[in-house]
């Protein structure tokens, strides 16, 4: 198999053609306005973003973020509950919603002429959604169910609950998104018209439209749209309760009679990216590609086509959140090797590439496969317009994302070593085995092994 990579005098060209033109404004009220001018092919993005998600919700009324992006569904004085959905499906496109921790984000990707009524509905309905007890009844019984299918019926989505509960005692990244069940089935009206009211406004959104359209346009439209809309007069500060010192690490075993597929997990206490100080974690960031992705990464290299002692290896790291966030170790232990033999065998080969250091060879190959993954986000309007959202609504700027594809490629071998070696901190780690109790009957579903970022739909 002949295996070509693209040259880097090559790549960055082919990112300076296509490179999108970035335009932002802010409206009187608050609103923040990011314009990628792409003229390719007559589609547009048009992405809400509210900075506001899961980790912002008050004690004992976890999952509320993630139940008003299911409401913000129903009506508004304008507009009858389903009909946002009909009409963005009348119009040839497609529509949803996702919330995170940091974020709650609705978007819409329809033909370009149809941008103004796609501005017009969300612009009803950020200030104008109308709720009642219906609606909660309805709508909570469905959240009900997602979480039973997406969360109860998993035993790999119970075991990372349980992990994040760990790791963060006392952040609200300890909560899940979409809620403890017992919180979620006592949410009520008042919860729901109480978040949308206080942070469903203006002054704490994100307006970004990638595609076929212009600045002038964009400004245009959005004023006319969203330019009426009040702003929330008492927005509170966006602070969260922070983690006390981790003095030990923390361990868990978590057994499920329907895990057909044990692991180990180890997560560490890692910095986010922070606005004009990216540098620790693009390091952090080239780290988990160097150590987890693919075929060729250090841990599968050393523990797959090694030793064998592993099925599969990974790492996995996502610095765009609010607050720190975590770096995660995988393995998935081959037939007839424990899962402390497995985590032993983890140690040892962590312990060996912290002395062996990172080699030059697969550094530069890894940077070229990320400054082709980039080329080819720029083809994607959705792609370009998250890229932008995310980093908006947790702290960081336009010249923050501007900067990250130049700070990715000066990060050096003793960036990545020297970070690696900074976050792994056994006393800052947790570390989790997921298997079936002893005698168990081998299910027939497989087990979900953790990614790096968490949304719900």
């Amino acid at each position: 198999m002949l295996r070509f990579f693209a040259p880097v005098a090559f790549l960055a060209s082919a990112v300076a053609a296509q490179a999108a033109e970035i335009t932002s404004f802010t409206l009187d009220n608050g609103l923040d306005v990011v314009v990628i001018e792409d003229h390719r092919a007559p589609v547009v993005v048009n992405m809400v973003w509210y900075k506001v998600g899961a980790a912002d919700e008050e004690p004992g009324v976890s999952g509320i973020a993630h139940y008003l992006e299911h409401l913000m569904f129903k009506g508004t004085d304008d507009l009858e509950p389903g009909e946002f959905s009909r009409t963005v499906a009348q119009q040839g496109g497609t529509d949803n919603a996702f919330t995170s921790y940091d974020q709650t984000a609705y978007f819409q990707r329809v033909a370009s002429d149809r941008l103004e009524l796609m501005m017009e509905m969300e612009a009803d309905r950020m200030r104008d959604l109308q709720l009642d007890d219906r609606d909660i009844a309805t709508e909570l019984r469905v959240v009900q169910e997602e979480r039973n299918q997406r969360i109860e019926n998993d035993p790999g989505a119970l075991f990372s609950e349980q992990r994040d509960a760990a790791q963060y005692l006392n952040h609200p990244y300890g909560r899940p998104i979409i809620g403890w069940m017992h919180e979620v089935e006592a949410l009520e009206l008042d919860d729901a018209t109480s978040f949308y009211e206080r942070y469903y406004a203006p002054n704490n959104a994100v307006l970004v439209v990638a595609g076929d359209v212009t600045p002038e346009q964009v400004r245009d439209l959005a004023e006319e749209h969203f330019g009426p809309l009040e702003p929330t007069e008492d927005l509170p500060e966006r602070t969260r309760p922070q983690e006390p010192p981790q003095l030990a690490e923390r361990r868990l075993t978590y057994e499920d009679p329907r895990v057909a597929q044990p692991y180990v997990i180890r997560t560490y206490l890692a910095p986010e990216r922070d606005s004009g100080a990216q540098e620790e974690a693009a390091a952090l960031t080239l780290l988990a590609e160097v150590l987890g992705s693919g075929q060729t990464s250090e841990l599968n290299t050393r523990l797959q086509f090694g030793t064998g002692e592993a099925l599969h290896t990974s790492a996995f790291y996502n610095g765009t959140s609010y607050d720190d966030t975590s770096f995660g170790l995988v393995i998935v232990p081959a037939p007839g090797v424990s899962l402390e033999d497995a985590e032993a065998a983890l140690d040892r080969e962590l312990a060996d590439f912290l002395e062996d250091g990172v080699d030059a060879e697969q550094l530069d190959r890894i940077k070229t496969q990320l400054r082709a993954a980039r080329v080819y986000e720029s083809d994607s309007p959705q792609s370009l317009a998250n890229r932008y959202g995310r980093a908006l609504t947790t702290g960081l700027t336009i010249a923050d994302v501007e900067a990250w594809p130049d700070l990715l490629d000066a990060v050096t071998a003793e960036d990545i070593m020297a970070a690696a070696r900074r976050v792994f901190d056994r006393d800052r780690a947790v570390t989790g085995y997921l298997k079936a109790p002893e005698g168990a009957d081998a299910p027939v579903a497989p087990t979900t092994v953790p990614a790096a970022t968490e949304v719900m739909q």
